[in-house]
Formats: structure tokens, sequence, C-alpha cells
């Protein structure tokens, strides 16, 4: 694996621009955390000028930027704390002025792309700097908003559904929290590919969301969701449900996410008493099954190894930002990125968006995303 140091870092703020150049303002907003394991605040900083545009830079008019929560223990892992951390990475926008030796766009090109964990750019910024190896160009059909919010959510699904394992006709996925940005994705493409689909609610509104969820194609009446298993008032149980609709069988894939690692574990949220148990998504799962799971620190004790070897059953962990932290597969990456905007071209996706926001409401939105209390994915436009 290729480290940090390969990947093309932008230069932000680093050098100035000529005597000679008209000074032009602009605002970007910043995470700042005084203190490991502090809250982070967040405010807007003036910055006069862009550096000048470096021979791989695309220079880009930021139309819309989606919000997403800023992971600062790992930011810390990589060695990549900041004073001032920048908000704000999956962003669309227009092409102002390119670098000498860019190849992939030219001035007017409409683009999409989320900035590198180590860019020092903010994406809540009206123009900004961007390595042309993290673009691609953005469909005219797709509105900024939805290309915005929708491509991290998109590379998840693609990490988890086709690159940890592989979804294919005739498979069963079993995907939690499916009215989340991110389940509502993966259910998508799931189904998109053949596979059947069930999915957890937590909470009527949830349930019926699910419900409505149909193909793009007219005259289809099917759900894209099988079974919608709600969870709200803690009665069903999700093992039990799945084996039912499976015929016994178990599940081919589970994306998770979160799970109670302990039967005693501190419930002090009503949403951890709504995650099933490692036990019950061992249960589950069918023979050669693949558990995704989005818990960092899942731990597995010796009965359950041995439950997942009886099965020929694998666990692996949902790390979107692997194609970020390293830059060996980025053609496999720009392809992934591409394929998300012709989906969302072709309404295979539809994302689960909230109303756009204005700049000078990102900061009470993004105070919302870190605290994980967003259940639509929050998109600024300009």
């Amino acid at each position: 694996m290729v480290g940090l140091g390969a990947v093309p870092v932008l230069a932000g703020g680093r050098r100035g621009g000529s005597a000679a150049e008209v000074t032009v303002t602009m605002r970007a907003l910043y995470g700042q955390q005084n203190s490991p394991g502090e809250e982070i605040t967040f405010v807007f900083q003036e910055r006069e000028n862009l550096p000048p545009t470096r021979d791989n830079d695309v220079k880009v008019q930021v139309r819309a930027c989606a919000l997403s929560w800023i992971d600062t223990k790992l930011l810390s892992e990589i060695k990549l704390e900041k004073e001032l951390l920048p908000v704000g990475r999956e962003i669309s926008g227009v092409v102002l002025e390119v670098g000498r030796k860019v190849t992939f766009f030219q001035p007017d090109d409409e683009v999409v792309g989320i900035l590198p964990l180590d860019s020092e750019e903010s994406g809540l910024c009206e123009v900004i700097l961007v390595h042309e190896h993290y673009l691609v160009r953005k469909p005219e059909k797709v509105c900024w908003v939805e290309a915005a919010g929708t491509v991290r959510d998109g590379v998840r699904a693609y990490t988890a559904l086709h690159y940890l394992s592989q979804v294919s006709p005739g498979k069963t996925v079993l995907v939690m929290d499916g009215a989340s940005p991110f389940g509502t994705i993966a259910i998508q493409l799931a189904q998109h590919r053949g596979a059947k689909v069930i999915s957890t609610a937590y909470s009527l509104e949830d349930k019926q969301y699910l419900e409505r969820l149909r193909p793009p194609v007219e005259g289809i009446r099917q759900p894209l969701v099988a079974r919608v298993i709600d969870v709200s008032n803690g009665k069903i149980d999700v093992a039990e449900s799945c084996l039912e609709e499976t015929g016994g069988l178990g599940v081919d894939i589970v994306l998770d996410a979160g799970v109670k690692l302990y039967s005693a574990e501190d419930e002090s949220t009503s949403k951890s008493q709504l995650l099933p148990h490692k036990h019950d998504i061992i249960t589950l799962l069918g023979v050669g099954g693949h558990w995704i799971t989005t818990e960092k620190n899942l731990q597995l004790d010796p009965p359950d190894s041995h439950s997942l070897f009886l099965k020929g059953a694998t666990v692996s962990f949902l790390n979107d930002e692997i194609w970020n932290l390293s830059n060996v597969q980025q053609g496999k990456y720009l392809s992934i990125l591409e394929d998300i905007m012709k989906k969302l071209s072709s309404s295979i996706f539809r994302p689960q968006l909230d109303e756009p926001i204005p700049l000078y409401e990102a900061k009470v939105s993004m105070e919302i995303v870190q605290k994980n209390q967003a259940r639509k994915r929050q998109v600024i436009q300009f």
C-alpha cells in the first residue's frame, strides 16, 4: 500500500500571489479542536487569494458542498492533526482554470469529487484548488446539490458491496438503518445488481420511507426492499426475521450501522438500544456470508470466531477513506466516482438529501452533523 506521501497534497496557503494581483477575500469554514477529545467548534476564516495554480491543479468555483462527520481520531492516527481542520470535502462546481499539465479537464467543465484527507482546502469556500486526480465530470442532467450529496455515500456503497463483498443476482443483502443517506444508496445499488434486499427501520417514518422506495423504471410497482424490519419498539428479533425471510438459509451480505458488543452495554442513547447484538448478526449470516461492519472497535470472542469458521463467513471493516489513504488504485477509484454519477444521472441512485442550505447557515449545520444528529445528508449550496 502506498503511504500518504504518494498522494498529491494541495499547497493552500503556502505561497502568495504576486504584488500586482488584485486581492480577493473569501470566507471558508474550518473546525477547531483545542485539545484531544474536546468538541470541535466551527469558525469562518477570511482568506486572501489562492496560491498560484500548480501544474496538476484545477481551480474550481464551488457550487455545492456536502457536510460529513470529521473523524478527528483517524486524523490524529495518521498524523494529520491541524490547528484548523478544513470542513466539507464532497464538492461539485465549475472549472475556472487548469494547470499546464492537466489533461482531464478544461475551463467551464462541470466537475464533482472528494477532497483528500490531507487537503488544506475547505470545500466550504467559493473557489478552491484541487489536484485533477480527485475529480470526475458531472453529467449535465445531475444538479450540483445531488452530485455533492451522493458522492461519498456512493463510494461507501461501492466499497462495501463490490470490493469487500461481491453483490450479484440471487444474493440476499441486509442493510441496517436503510433510511439513512448511506443505507438508501446501498439498497439502490444492491437491488440494481439483482440482489434481494432486507432492511431495518428505526422509526415508523423510516419504515414508510423504505416501503415507498421503487425502482426508477416506470410501471414497476415492486418495492426495492423485500422486507422492512421495524426495530423501533424493541420487540422484533432481527435474526429471526431474516432467517424466516430466507427460509432458514441466512443472509449472504450484512451491512451494519453499528453493533452492540456486550449484552450489558451502556445504552445511554435511543439509537444504541436499536442496534443489533454481534451474536444476532453472526446468527443470521448464511454459509459463506460476508459481514461488512462500520464498527471500528469490533471485538470477537473465541465462540464468535468459531461460529464464523463453521459457516466459512468473513468479517470486513468498511473504511471508505482507504481510497484516499493510498493512491495505488487511483484509476479504480475514479471509475467508481464516474459510475456513481452515471447512476445518479439515470435515477438509479436517488439520494436521501435535506433541503439545500445557504452558506451562512453552514456553521450550525456542521455542528448538527458532527453530533451525528442529521438524518438526511446536509448540502450547502452556493
